[in-house]
């Protein structure tokens, strides 16, 4: 009698535990599984002066052909991962490429890719992780400094002040702006020059500025402007960049917690049954 009670309790534990193996399974390798399916979000902008115009080659297969300096793609999925990009002189071959430089993405990132540099300066690819989400109705601005000799900056429009200091190589925050049209001047701390460009900014949407270019050589600085849809918008477009990124952080602050309640169940249901054994 205790030996086919001994088994029922037996078996009893082993069926708990292959149930708490389940639920964490369930619960902690879902959200990273369906992480992984998510796509990131990619635009590349070629702002080095020295290149020329380029084909750019993704983990070995074109990409983009006679990519003309100061142009800048809108947003393509790409599989979340390592990637091998290679920029080439159009015409040239990958075998030809100027930038050889891998680039790890998150699932569901938006990001912006800056061919940058000189041959003095060095020639690579600057990565900026965007953010396209913002308040109904209402409109972003950001900057990004890419011109190597035009030194640091300032952002102004209508007398107002909006960013201060942005280095070369460096983006600006985000800053929520009233939709209307604009003229942004884009000062130059150091050489006393200021550079205008007029944005109508539209609600839902954000508004990128590039400076490429150099101030002391060709092509000549100039200011690129470039508007995406924000959210609200259309997957695909990089208007929702965290949308998995979010479901994974929500995840991890329950799964302990989960831990923690499986565990109090099987050491309860352990006790109960070592009573009950003893009692036969």
């Amino acid at each position: 009698m205790k030996i086919t009670h001994s088994l029922s309790l037996l078996v009893q534990r082993v069926s708990l535990m292959f149930s708490i193996i389940s639920l964490l399974a369930l619960f902690g390798l879902q959200p990273a599984f369906a992480a992984s399916q998510s796509p990131s979000f990619v635009r590349i902008i070629h702002a080095s002066p020295e290149i020329g115009t380029a084909d750019v080659f993704v983990d070995g297969s074109p990409l983009l052909s006679s990519f003309a300096f100061g142009s800048i793609t809108g947003y393509a999925t790409i599989p979340a991962g390592p990637h091998k990009v290679q920029i080439a002189l159009v015409g040239k071959g990958i075998g030809g490429s100027l930038i050889t430089q891998t680039l790890a993405v998150s699932p569901g990132f938006a990001y912006t890719v800056a061919a940058i540099g000189t041959q003095q300066t060095g020639l690579s690819l600057e990565v900026f992780i965007d953010n396209n989400q913002l308040t109904p109705g209402s409109a972003k601005l950001r900057v990004y400094h890419l011109s190597p000799d035009f030194g640091p900056v300032d952002v102004a429009t209508n007398s107002s002040t909006l960013f201060t200091g942005v280095n070369y190589q460096q983006a600006t925050n985000y800053r929520a702006v009233s939709t209307g049209a604009y003229t942004f001047d884009v000062h130059a701390i150091n050489l006393n020059t200021t550079l205008p460009i007029a944005a109508t900014l539209k609600a839902n949407t954000v508004t990128s500025i590039f400076t490429v270019g150099l101030f002391n050589g060709n092509p000549k600085i100039t200011l690129v402007p470039a508007q995406v849809s924000g959210l609200p918008g259309l997957p695909g477009t990089g208007s929702d960049p965290n949308a998995q990124p979010s479901l994974v952080h929500s995840s991890q602050p329950f799964f302990p917690w989960l831990f923690a309640a499986l565990a109090v169940v099987f050491v309860t249901t352990s006790v109960v049954a070592r009573r009950r054994a003893g009692r036969l």
